[in-house]
């Protein structure tokens, strides 16, 4: 029997937002920017690669550092982080990884052989002159690739960033530069090289009133797909958690607004609000890929209570017969391809809902995080043995999962730790009916907890909300048939 996938799909212990997805041969690869568990600033260690067959997503392997920031020229000394990279097999049939140093607004490319390297510095994305595209006033600011090898053999490379314009960002970031929105530029065969001036295609927020993208303007994250003659934008709107996406029959033109794709904390599902989301939500990047016959969209989620430590998430997605992206519910079951199984132990970390007796809301704008639960792990960032839990579940905070095919199972355990006491109530839903009440006292040497569990169903969802004095570490529970 496979494995199953879950969400996040990499280990506990793996920090790695923004992710791109591409099939190559039989393997689906992901890269991303990589974080540092509880790190000061975003993107903190060097890039590393995971892949998993097509035929088994739930068994991904970690390929190694495939690129360090310290081998671009302009950053021997490493003091600069390499933000979110995009990846295209060139008309040549060699590997180009796209990327921009933290907030210098220019592009950097590095090339290899293989999906995942060894990837050397190769060059700087330029003018017919040779000067790098964003080092001179007026210039396009870069940030964020998004790069396509189109079926023509013609290559393009998106790019752009979306705050405000003001007077304290154009000095304070942009010294000069341009960044109306997201930007399009197609580059000769030596992939370096920009044909003609960039265009913008979708307009940030200061330029998006009385458009189609009003509300939902760009802000970062630049992603492309092509599929049946369709080029789909995948971006981050102004609204941070949410990746949106824009259409067209041209690669460099023409784009109008689709929708939403995923929030990450399904804000826009069934109406829900900010106010109302099932997680604590922050900035969203991300890219969808077909692996056999579904499309899937990757994104990332926030832990630790803090924005610098986001793991990797996926979830299936459907088109309508117009070729319409349908919003994503993000779920425990991601990658799956079904509810998760009615047997066996589960890691709290894999919650799909998170929040507190007052709700969730912005991890940047919450406020007094001490009374907010989290996932975290023990001891400093690492690249193996995941111990992610949740902690600090008070009188009210709730943990949800989805899905499970529970038409079997009989009984439910569930492993604390902390220094609180009460009940955990294992609900049918995060306004749904109360299917047991399991005593909860971290005082008592026995750290696992057993009831009764009557809700068959074959599409179930779980939620877990602590009602007591204290606090409590969830740590995971058990199903039993």
């Amino acid at each position: 029997m496979k494995k199953q996938a879950f969400n996040p799909y990499l280990p506990s212990c793996e920090y790695i937002p923004d992710g791109e997805p591409y099939v190559f041969g039989d393997r689906l690869y992901v890269y991303g920017s990589h974080d540092k568990f509880n790190g000061e600033a975003f993107c903190m260690n060097d890039y590393v690669c995971w892949s998993a067959p097509v035929d088994d997503l739930s068994d991904w392997r970690c390929e190694g550092v495939i690129y360090r920031r310290s081998q671009d020229p302009r950053n021997a000394d490493g003091t600069h982080y390499m933000y979110a990279p995009d990846i295209v097999r060139g008309p040549d049939g060699r590997y180009y990884l796209y990327y921009t140093l933290d907030m210098i607004g220019i592009m950097a490319v590095a090339a290899g052989d293989s999906p995942t390297g060894p990837f050397e510095y190769y060059g700087e994305v330029r003018h017919a002159s040779g000067a790098a595209v964003g080092e001179a006033k007026g210039d396009i600011y870069q940030f964020d690739p998004g790069v396509l090898l189109d079926d023509d053999g013609r290559v393009f490379l998106y790019t752009g960033f979306g705050a405000p314009v003001s007077e304290s960002s154009e000095e304070k970031f942009m010294h000069g530069r341009r960044y109306e929105g997201a930007y399009c530029m197609e580059l000769e065969r030596d992939m370096l090289t920009v044909k003609g001036e960039p265009v913008c295609i979708i307009p940030q927020v200061s330029y998006s009133a009385g458009t189609e993208f009003e509300g939902h303007a760009f802000f970062e994250a630049s992603s492309i797909r092509k599929t049946g003659g369709t080029y789909y934008f995948i971006y981050s709107s102004i609204n941070s958690h949410e990746l949106c996406y824009a259409v067209s029959r041209y690669p460099d033109r023409g784009y109008s607004y689709g929708g939403t794709v995923v929030s990450n904390g399904d804000v826009g599902l069934n109406g829900w609000t900010t106010k109302h989301s099932s997680n604590y939500i922050g900035n969203n990047h991300g890219g969808m890929v077909r692996v056999k016959d579904q499309w899937y969209i990757f994104y990332h989620r926030h832990t630790n209570q803090h924005a610098f430590s986001r793991q990797g998430c996926a979830e299936p997605i459907e088109f309508d017969k117009n070729g319409r992206i349908q919003q994503a519910e993000i779920t425990s079951c991601g990658l799956n391809g079904k509810p998760l199984r009615g047997t066996g132990r589960y890691e709290a970390s894999i919650a799909c809902s998170l929040f507190s007796k007052d709700g969730a809301g912005f991890i940047y704008e919450i406020g007094d995080l001490s009374v907010h639960p989290y996932f975290t792990q023990t001891g400093e960032d690492r690249e193996e043995q995941g111990d992610q839990y949740i902690a600090n579940m008070q009188d009210g905070a709730v943990a949800g999962f989805k899905y499970f095919d529970l038409t079997e199972t009989r009984r439910i355990r569930i492993e604390i730790s902390g220094n609180g006491k009460g009940y955990m109530e294992v609900m049918s839903g995060p306004e749904g009916s109360v299917c047991c009440r399991i005593p909860v006292d971290t005082g008592n040497p026995a750290a696992v907890m057993v009831s009764e569990l009557n809700l068959h169903d074959d599409r179930a969802q779980l939620y877990f909300r602590f009602t007591g004095e204290g606090s409590i570490n969830f740590h995971s529970f058990e199903l039993e048939s």
